[in-house]
């Protein structure tokens, strides 16, 4: 790994770099000395056949009287790229471009990001505090702040969660009433302020078999109520102990671990008999990234009010 972190490579891509410009330089000047003899009509010299010289042509014919003439490029093109060439060696100079070499105005991207932020706070921090006092029911109800925790949320959260909030296979749907680890407003702004991290280990040789993976997995499919073999049902209840120290032994599931209900007819990566015994064999880990080192407290309050008032009423808190 130190190959990768050595100075060889800042001084190797400068030494390119600056090769690199200099030798459009030399090849420029080179051509720029190249002189092709015109006549007082400002056309190619002839020779007494009425054809341009052979000095004055590159050597390629077509159709036998087609030639390619060697003209040089008009001045105002050269100097253009002359100007061209000493305005890259000034910004090199100034800027960050020289591998490790900082530039002498000491810009960086990440310094005018950090500017940015700054200015942002300033303008829009007093905003966000005054959110902050309030309870978060009352925030998801403003309708100004529900306009700002909807940016928040389509900037950050729709990756995942769809700009429509109702999730994809592996990421929850934000707009029911089904969660995993709780729907209260505190709650959730718990799990964006700190992220979650979600296993369910693979149950597959505790199980025993593969007839009995695929017997505790129709008994989960009993609990939600579709189609089910009930025999194979009956069969898995008893293996279906070794998940109940989650789950609960009634399937209902435990918001403090963020253990799913099995009992209702919600997935997070579906609900077929084959889905389901995939994420017995091999489980499941999910992460929920952590934003408080990112947004801040108070913006996360916003956003936390937005995502609370996708499944719940708004209206009745105005009341």
């Amino acid at each position: 790994m130190a190959d990768f972190t050595s100075d060889f490579w800042n001084i190797y891509i400068a030494v390119l770099t600056l090769l690199g410009i200099f030798g459009c330089g030399l090849l420029l000047w080179s051509q720029s000395k190249h002189k092709v003899a015109i006549t007082a009509a400002g056309h190619a010299s002839l020779d007494a056949q009425g054809k341009p010289a052979s000095r004055d042509t590159t050597g390629h014919v077509w159709d036998d009287d087609l030639m390619e003439l060697n003209t040089p490029m008009p001045r105002w093109w050269m100097f253009l790229f002359y100007i061209t060439i000493i305005f890259g060696l000034v910004y090199l100079l100034l800027y960050p471009g020289l591998g490790s070499y900082a530039g002498k105005l000491g810009w960086k991207s990440s310094g005018e990001y950090q500017a940015e932020l700054q200015k942002a706070d300033a303008d829009y921090g007093p905003l966000f505090s005054g959110y902050l006092k309030q309870d978060l029911k009352v925030v998801a109800a403003d309708p100004k702040a529900h306009a700002i925790g909807e940016r928040l949320f389509l900037t950050y959260c729709a990756q995942c969660h769809g700009s429509d909030a109702r999730g994809n296979k592996g990421f929850p749907n934000l707009t029911d009433k089904d969660w995993l680890y709780g729907g209260e407003p505190d709650v959730i702004k718990t799990t964006i302020l700190h992220g979650r991290n979600g296993q369910m280990p693979p149950m597959g040789a505790a199980l025993g078999t593969d007839k009995d993976v695929e017997n505790v997995a129709q008994y989960v499919l009993s609990l939600s109520g579709p189609s089910f073999d009930p025999i194979k049902a009956a069969f898995g209840k008893p293996k279906f102990a070794a998940c109940a120290a989650c789950h609960g032994a009634e399937g209902h599931g435990n918001q403090a671990m963020g253990a799913p209900n099995l009992t209702d007819k919600i997935w997070l990566y579906g609900g077929s008999a084959d889905t389901i015994m995939e994420t017995i064999r091999k489980g499941r880990n999910n992460t929920m990234p952590a934003f408080s080192d990112f947004l801040g407290d108070a913006k996360v309050h916003v956003l936390a009010a937005y995502v609370w008032s996708l499944s719940n009423d708004t209206a009745a808190v105005q009341k």
